[in-house]
C-alpha cells in the first residue's frame, strides 16, 4: 500500500516474529547483489566506504527511502556516521533537529538508553501506544516526509551502540511483514559487520567522526542525559508526579498506558495532567512537546 502525506500512516498491527519454518522468498539476483554488497563492505572494513556498501547491500533486499547509521553512547548525543537517501529538503530537519535534542525523545534512543538488546526492530514493536498519535511522531517523522522506521542495533561495549535506522516514507510502500522478517534473518551479518568496522575502522580513523553534520562541540548547550533532561524539564515549577507524567506524554504514552506504568489510576492520571498544563501555560500535548523542545536549546 502507497501512503500517502494526507493519510494516516499504515502501521503493522500485531506484527509476529518469523519462526525457524518461515519461508522468505527471494530472487537469485537479490540474493547474489545482498552478497556482493557484503563481501565489499568486509573488504572496506577498515573505511568510511563500509557504510555505505552495507547500505547498498540491503537496499538490494528490500526497498528502502533512507538510511541513518549513528554511534550511540551513554550519556552523549548520538553521533551521525552516515546517511544516504535523505531528500534534501528534509535533511536540516531530520539531521540539525533530531541531533540538537530531538532524539531525546526517540522510542528507539529512549529504549537504547534502557538496555534494549541488540538485534532487529520495527517502530511498531519499540513505541508507545498512543506514539503515532504523538506531537513527537507528527515533528520528526510525518514533518519529514517519513512514516516507518526499522532498526538494527549493534552493542560495541563500553555503553557505545551502532544503530542502523532504515526508513520509509511517504514517496513509496510500507515494508510488509516478509520484509521485515528478510531483515531480521540477515541481522547477524549486519551485526558482524557493524563490529568488524567498529574495531578495525571506527577506532582506527578519528576522521569518521567528524563526517556526521553536526559534531559533538555543537552540544555544549543541550542536556546530553536522557534521564537529567526529564527530571530537570519544569522541576521549579511542577511536583515529581507532575513531571513524570508530563514525559510519559512527551514519550508518546496514553492516559491508560501512563497509568499502568506509573501505578496510578486513569483519574490520578488526568488530574496531574491538567495540574501540569496550568502550571507551564500549555494546553495541548502540542504546546507541552513545543516548551519541551524550546527548553532543550537553552543554553
Amino acid at each position: 500500500m502507497t501512503l500517502r502525506a494526507t493519510g494516516s500512516p499504515a502501521r503493522l498491527r500485531g506484527m509476529s516474529k518469523a519462526h525457524d519454518d518461515t519461508l522468505i522468498a527471494l530472487s537469485f539476483r537479490a540474493l547474489h547483489q545482498w552478497h556482493a554488497g557484503v563481501q565489499e563492505a568486509f573488504a572496506h572494513v577498515e573505511e568510511p566506504d563500509a557504510l555505505r556498501y552495507l547500505a547498498l547491500a540491503l537496499g538490494h533486499l528490500v526497498t528502502i527511502e533512507s538510511v541513518m547509521i549513528s554511534l550511540e553512547r551513554k550519556d552523549r548525543p548520538p553521533h551521525l556516521l552516515f546517511q544516504q537517501g535523505i531528500p534534501e529538503q528534509y535533511r536540516d530537519s531530520i539531521i540539525d533537529r533530531y541531533f540538537s535534542g530531538g532524539y531525546l525523545l526517540d522510542p528507539f534512543c529512549l529504549a537504547v538508553e534502557q538496555g534494549l538488546a541488540e538485534g532487529f526492530y520495527h517502530l511498531e514493536e519499540i513505541a508507545p501506544d498512543n506514539f503515532f498519535d504523538s506531537e513527537y511522531y507528527k515533528t520528526y517523522y510525518l514533518k519529514a516526509g517519513c512514516s516507518e522506521d526499522s532498526f538494527y542495533i549493534v552493542d560495541l561495549g563500553n555503553n557505545s551502540k551502532v544503530s542502523v535506522s532504515l526508513f520509509q516514507g511517504f514517496g513509496g510502500e510500507c515494508l510488509r511483514a516478509d520484509q521485515l522478517n528478510l531483515l531480521r534473518a540477515v541481522e547477524p551479518m549486519v551485526r558482524e559487520l557493524i563490529a568488524q568496522f567498529a574495531k578495525r575502522g571506527l577506532q582506527r580513523n578519528a576522521a569518521i567522526y567528524e563526517q556526521g553534520v553536526i559534531a559533538d562541540s555543537t552540544q555544549a548547550g543541550i542536556k546530553l542525559s536522557i534521564q537529567a533532561a526529564f527530571e530537570n524539564f519544569g522541576c521549579d515549577l511542577l511536583t515529581d508526579r507532575e513531571r513524570e507524567v508530563a514525559h510519559m506524554i512527551l514519550r508518546g504514552h496514553s492516559v491508560k498506558s501512563t497509568a499502568s506504568e506509573m501505578g496510578i489510576s486513569p483519574e490520578t492520571v488526568r488530574m496531574h495532567r491538567k495540574n501540569l498544563y496550568l502550571k507551564l501555560g500549555v494546553s495541548s500535548q502540542s504546546e507541552l512537546f513545543a516548551q519541551f523542545i524550546e527548553w532543550l536549546r537553552q543554553d
